[in-house]
């Protein structure tokens, strides 16, 4: 057999994950239910069968890493080991036309062996292929799988990620979507969505012959807001003050989701101070009333004029020489 990476297609510092990845895709691509018209499938089908019998252990696949092991799961050394059964407790997998139809094995190891058991490796092809008769929990070493009459589970659903403001999380409204097919559709955004939710739209899917159109599911993603951040159902918000406002105090219009409101700002008011607008966040994810929302925390940053002021320096050289103070003394200076 070939190399086992080159049949999966992986490279050799491939993660588990992106192994079986590699396996499960290559499955259903040469599944023979899938090529009934070809009669090399069934030696594909069993090629990667055997290769992730390799890789898909870590055992095994160390040991074939180290050279201790062939492509097949042998040992490279030879003596006392008849056939094709591996010391290390390896599993063969077979595959053959048989006069009822394509049959697979599995073979050898039993319940305490080393490798993938046989129900684990059923419970891949179950979630492949739909599960079936031939497939039940009574699969164990040795029995043979037949799949030429169980249907074959073609994956037809699409993954979309759509980009949503914050606006339309809190009053909802519809985009128009493009799909990797060409389609465009118009996407009803619930009032409430959250970043991580998924709106399915039922047979929108791709279509294959013989096959229920599959789903397009849509996965929310919120976009940065220019100046609003989030923390949960709570909203952060800078907000710029002139040094008279901060001195003498001021009421300030602050932008919210649904429009702005007036704040405030008291007398000798320092720079980092944080107001808090109840009620001017988002809905709360897991309340189903939309009318219970987080808050809205407006943090003052004093802003300073551009440029050089002639006057208003000579203002602070006269005031620090009347009020001197010292806003570090508590951190020793």
């Amino acid at each position: 057999m070939r190399d086992p990476y080159a049949v999966l297609g992986v490279p050799k510092n491939a993660s588990a994950a992106a192994i079986k990845s590699a396996f499960r895709k290559l499955a259903k691509k040469h599944h023979p239910d899938a090529n009934k018209g070809d009669p090399k499938a069934a030696e594909r089908f069993a090629e990667v069968n055997s290769a992730n019998e390799i890789l898909g252990d870590e055992d095994k696949r160390k040991q074939f890493d180290r050279g201790e092991i062939d492509a097949e799961g042998k040992p490279r050394f030879q003596g006392g080991f008849e056939g094709g059964g591996s010391p290390f407790g390896g599993r063969g997998a077979r595959g053959r036309a048989g006069p009822g139809g394509f049959e697979y094995s599995f073979s050898g190891g039993g319940p305490g062996g080393a490798g993938m058991g046989a129900s684990g490796f059923e419970d891949i092809l179950k979630s492949m292929f739909g599960g079936g008769p031939g497939m039940g929990a009574g699969m164990g070493a040795g029995r043979n799988a037949h799949f030429e009459d169980q249907p074959f589970a073609a994956d037809l659903d699409l993954n979309v990620t759509m980009s949503v403001s914050l606006e339309e999380t809190v009053k909802g409204g519809t985009r128009r979507v493009r799909l990797p097919t060409g389609k465009e559709l118009n996407v009803k955004i619930p009032a409430g969505v959250a970043a991580g939710q998924q709106i399915r739209l039922k047979g929108q899917g791709e279509t294959a012959p013989g096959h229920p159109p599959g789903d397009v599911l849509i996965n929310i993603a919120i976009a940065p807001h220019p100046y609003f951040k989030i923390e949960g159902n709570d909203l952060r918000i800078e907000l710029p003050i002139t040094l008279d406002e901060a001195v003498l105090g001021a009421k300030v219009r602050v932008p919210t989701l649904d429009g702005a409101v007036q704040l405030s700002i008291p007398k000798n008011t320092s720079s980092g101070r944080t107001f808090r607008l109840k009620g001017k966040g988002l809905p709360h994810k897991t309340s189903q009333n939309l009318s219970e929302f987080g808050d809205l925390f407006a943090v003052t940053r004093i802003i300073l004029p551009d440029g050089n002021d002639a006057e208003l320096e000579a203002l602070m050289e006269k005031w620090r020489a009347d009020h001197p103070y010292n806003p570090r003394k508590d951190l020793g200076e």
